[in-house]
């Protein structure tokens, strides 16, 4: 391949993890809000069996994030990240076979597993291939597949949904979506490398420098501070973002239409956007935290966020709502890389894949906590108001809690 001989391999593993991650969160995650309104419709599922589909994909994907660590310390990167690829892609086909709610709900449990499978390992495979000077926009250019996968359900959903006006669209849409994630496995089977040294290349330290040949590298230095407390520092963090990202994302196009009395269209199109701008939101604060350091970069973070969701909970002031809108799609998807590169920098690359693993844990429970308290908090009050600002305040706490990461040495 003359064209990938030209380039570091890390800038290959970078471009089939976002695509892997375009398949496994993308389609097999966030297409679901705008596919259940038809599946509802077609199917006569309940609001309460519909919430059940979307908790068995995230308790799928707690039971991946338990195990996703050990497989990959036996079977290697490459293997687990393809077959946890193929099994979205399968599942999702099975999911536009159904014609009841069990054979949705069973198959998205096993939709959730896989993601897990993909998702995790691909982002602790950035510390493998990256430089501490490197990895936070590394992890920020493969978080970008969500908002890529967001923009292309938003487009997608809608036009094959009119299309096909029999009330069918939806299983089409499955279809389409799980082939192109059977093809995304087959890609990263081709392309994913556990390390440099399987290609007797050196780990990427700077962008354009010139890479010796060598077979390994040493672990980056760590702080004088035990792996459990780092990881339960780190996990803490982003438990708050699990609780409160999933607040915003599940009930936003709800608030738009109940609370700020938006058409359905008009709230549906600002999916496309938050996709369009969630893309730049992992490049850009992941590579600030490659130059301002980790725990700066996400008390910034999570400040905007906090004030994104104040902003839709008071409207203050006219265009409050596109504001908050903006601020969170910018922010919001840069967690997750600074925390996979935070992992990084902490534990070094060998434990890089096992420990953002363990920070996961914590990740799932806040998402699947959020949403419940949220809608309690809804139901009881009319509005979501409520919820959105007891958002706003963990993600100061979670700001606060970002200022006490210890330093780590390049």
């Amino acid at each position: 391949m003359p064209f990938i001989n030209r380039i570091h391999y890390s800038w290959i593993i970078v471009f089939t993890g976002i695509l892997i991650i375009v398949a496994a969160l993308g389609f097999g995650r966030f297409s679901l809000g705008m596919l259940l309104p038809s599946m509802g419709s077609d199917l006569a599922l309940s609001y309460s069996r519909m919430g059940f589909i979307g908790t068995g994909n995230f308790i799928g994907y707690l039971i991946a994030v338990f195990v996703c660590s050990r497989l990959v310390k036996r079977f290697g990167y490459r293997l687990i990240i393809s077959l946890g690829t193929f099994l979205v892609g399968a599942s999702m086909l099975l999911i536009g076979l159904a014609d009841n709610f069990w054979l949705v709900l069973i198959p998205f449990f096993f939709t959730g597993i896989g993601s897990g499978i993909a998702y995790v390992p691909v982002m602790g495979l950035a510390s493998n291939w990256f430089g501490s000077s490197l990895r936070g926009l590394a992890s920020g250019l493969l978080i970008s597949g969500i908002g890529l996968g967001i923009m292309i359900t938003g487009l997608l959903i809608p036009a094959i949904n009119s299309w096909m006006d029999n009330g069918q669209g939806w299983r089409t849409n499955w279809m389409i979506m799980g082939g192109l994630v059977l093809l995304i496995g087959l890609l990263s089977a081709l392309l994913i490398r556990d390390q440099p040294g399987d290609l007797g290349l050196q780990v990427l330290e700077k962008v354009g420098k010139k890479e010796e040949k060598q077979p390994s590298r040493l672990p980056d230095k760590k702080p004088p501070k035990s792996d459990k407390r780092i990881l339960f520092h780190l996990g803490s963090i982003y438990f708050f973002f699990g609780f409160t990202y999933v607040i915003y994302v599940t009930f936003v196009i709800t608030s738009l239409i109940s609370d700020y009395n938006f058409t359905e269209a008009v709230a549906g199109r600002f999916w496309f956007w938050f996709g369009l701008l969630g893309m730049f939101s992992g490049p850009l604060f992941g590579s600030l935290s490659d130059r301002m350091g980790r725990a700066r970069t996400l008390a910034l973070v999570y400040s905007l966020q906090g004030v994104s969701h104040l902003l839709l909970a008071l409207n203050p002031m006219p265009g409050s709502v596109y504001l908050s809108i903006a601020l969170f799609a910018i922010s919001a998807w840069s967690i997750p890389s600074i925390i996979a590169a935070a992992v990084g920098d902490y534990l070094g690359p060998l434990k890089a894949a096992s420990g953002f693993a363990t920070a996961t844990l914590f990740f799932g429970l806040g998402q699947i906590t959020g949403p419940s308290l949220a809608g309690i908090l809804a139901e009881k009050s009319g509005s979501f108001s409520k919820a959105y600002i007891l958002a706003s305040l963990l993600t100061i706490v979670a700001a606060a809690m970002c200022l006490f990461l210890p330093k780590t040495e390049k």
